[in-house]
């Protein structure tokens, strides 16, 4: 089992990552997700031994690696760049580290052999990495990471050149591989959905720090905080201000707040703002604008009349599975939620 304590590490004097604590478990994909500059990445070089911290400690199975070398980790590492030989072929490739481990020959073909096929390389061995396409190149570097059965496996933004489709066909592919592997692994992306399919907990960084950590369903479901429901974009948020007991004031009208927290009158909130079929909260609104998103429309519009009353301004992204003409005014239920 991997476990960081406390770590902490500074850039040009500046924080990078304060009191990072988490555990991965055995057979657990966990995805770190946040944005570019959030720090994820140089977390990943650090348990990779890459860089050092400046504070805490990095263990696995209970033991300090501050004394390890990266080679003796015994970690695998797939970058998006696919990291592979340029003048070693497919096999050579995926066969390296287990020729650096003195492997038997026999051994070497048979271990290669088994992952060129369960990653669909079949016929590949012989075949010029600089050859393959994006998506066959990194099949190749999780062959090669895969090889010599690693205690831990690290995906560093891994999908991050390849198009939508080999993206969502190689994300299945490697969750199923890692499901029946049983390795433990950290992958850091910046996609939220990537991390959605991945993972089976997600830790959320934003400016160095853990500010959300849980499955995807939880997550999901509650975000915790305005920055992340926008960052993962699971509704609308709208500032409102404390008018009274138990309500707060938008420029969709005004809510009662059941979120159970503790709200002085006068104070600025955020609220999340969710379609439900179901809710008891209804919002008049006029289109402004339609995009398709695959398989439903994503529809801007602007405030209205909420439950009679008359709103001033604001906007809201709403998903529709018919098109509605712009300028039209809808009618549409939502859930409300104070964001802590």
């Amino acid at each position: 089992m991997l476990e960081l304590k406390h770590i902490s590490k500074t850039y040009e004097g500046r924080p990078l990552l304060t009191n990072i604590s988490f555990r991965v478990k055995a057979g657990e994909t966990v995805c770190l997700l946040g944005a570019s500059g959030s720090g994820k990445s140089t977390l990943l070089r650090m348990i990779a031994g890459l860089e050092a911290p400046d504070d805490g400690l990095i263990l696995f199975d209970g033991i300090d690696l501050a004394r390890t070398p990266p080679h003796l980790r015994d970690f695998g590492l797939v970058f998006q760049d696919y990291g592979l030989f340029p003048h070693l072929n497919v096999f050579d490739n995926v066969a390296f580290g287990l020729r650096m481990r003195k492997i038997s020959p026999t051994d070497i073909d048979r271990r290669v052999a088994t992952l060129l096929e369960q990653m669909n390389l079949n016929g590949f061995a012989r075949r010029k990495v600089t050859d393959l396409s994006g998506g066959e190149q990194q099949r190749v570097a999780l062959a090669r990471a895969l090889a010599t059965q690693p205690r831990l496996l690290m995906f560093d933004e891994p999908l991050g050149a390849l198009d939508r489709s080999l993206k969502e066909d190689l994300l299945k592919e490697l969750r199923t591989i890692l499901h029946k592997t049983k390795i433990p692994a950290i992958y850091v992306t910046h996609d939220q959905e990537e991390a959605f399919v991945i993972a089976d907990r997600i830790l959320l960084l934003h400016e160095g720090a853990i500010v959300r950590e849980g499955t995807p369903a939880d997550i999901w479901s509650n975000p915790g905080s305005a920055w992340a429901a926008r960052f993962l974009g699971v509704g609308n948020i709208v500032e409102g201000i404390v008018n009274a007991k138990g309500k707060a004031k938008t420029d969709f009208g005004e809510f009662v707040l059941t979120c159970g927290h503790q709200h002085s009158r006068g104070e600025r909130i955020s609220l999340l703002i969710r379609q439900s079929s179901g809710a008891p909260e209804g919002l008049k609104l006029q289109v402004e604008d339609v995009l398709f998103k695959r398989d439903q429309f994503e529809v801007h519009a602007r405030g209205g009349v909420r439950t009679g009353e008359a709103v001033s301004k604001g906007g809201l992204v709403i998903q529709m599975k018919e098109k509605p003409k712009i300028g039209q005014t809808i009618r549409v239920l939502v859930k409300i939620k104070c964001l802590a």
